[in-house]
């Protein structure tokens, strides 16, 4: 187990990296995980906000960095992935961990899709070995729907690296995700493939995910992690509760025995600096 998880108190994340980028004045559809590439500051700038806040831990700008994904953009996964690594690891120096983001592939295993398992499986290893020989601390699996694409993407991470992971999925708020998989099967399938901690990310604000997140830590038998929302986003994409309102709510899940806490969507550096005044 990574040497992190076992000091004492909460361990932090980042928050939301897209909504910094939108912020910047970026399009929701472009490639963002290109800028590493076209411009490194502007993603250092945003590594280096959520170090100042408070952040143990911080993302690389690689969620969609894929084979299928990177196809005809003039630039290689292990291109993309590296550089991503090297400006977050400028910006973390020596006050926080990097880990390698990992986000779904963005299509459809079969039989519902054409997606192959061996083809996926290729992905996830070149993306995660790409992190590893630049120097991530560990991978971060987020944001998941399906069980067999987390299956795949752990196997891959094992397989193919020494780095500690990280896997969490992105749950409705009764705890099922997108694809029928339940709270307690992520646990239970995070355990017995060695993952390091397993938790929520993404989905809502801590105030309706509250439900899940007790029953995370109930049937985890690893370190757990709560990495939510900013609430929801109204038709300009403004989302519903403050730092401070996050925060407070967050301190909800303390007795639960959380470990590892960041922000989602819509959560900023502002975000992960009032949640650590609230848990201190």
């Amino acid at each position: 187990m990574m040497e992190i998880l076992n000091r004492d108190g909460f361990v932090y994340y980042d928050g939301g990296f897209g909504t910094m980028l939108i912020a910047a004045g970026k399009k929701p559809n472009e490639r963002g995980e290109l800028l590493n590439i076209t411009e490194p500051e502007l993603v250092e700038e945003i590594h280096r906000a959520y170090v100042d806040a408070g952040s143990d831990i911080i993302c690389t700008n690689t969620f969609g960095a894929y084979a299928d994904n990177l196809n005809g953009c003039g630039y290689s996964v292990e291109e993309i992935v590296s550089a991503g690594v090297a400006v977050a690891k400028r910006a973390a120096g020596d006050r926080a961990l990097v880990a390698l983001d990992s986000g779904p592939i963005g299509e459809l295993l079969e039989p519902y899709g054409d997606l192959t398992e061996e083809h996926a499986y290729e992905m996830f290893a070149e993306q995660m070995t790409a992190g590893e020989k630049a120097g991530a601390d560990l991978i971060a699996i987020e944001t998941m729907t399906a069980m067999e694409e987390v299956e795949i993407a752990l196997r891959a991470a094992k397989e193919n690296t020494n780095l500690p992971v990280f896997v969490t999925m992105s749950f409705d708020k009764s705890g099922f995700t997108m694809m029928g998989c339940t709270i307690e099967q992520l646990a239970e399938t995070a355990k017995r493939m060695n993952a390091d901690a397993v938790g929520i990310n993404c989905s809502a604000g801590p105030e309706e995910m509250l439900n899940v997140g007790e029953r995370l830590v109930k049937s985890a038998e690893i370190p757990t992690i709560v990495k939510l929302n900013a609430g929801k986003p109204d038709m300009n994409g403004n989302y519903s509760i403050s730092p401070e309102e996050f925060a407070a709510q967050m301190t909800k899940y303390v007795p639960f025995g959380i470990k590892v806490v960041g922000g989602c969507c819509g959560t900023t550096p502002e975000y992960i600096k009032a949640l650590k005044a609230a848990l201190k």
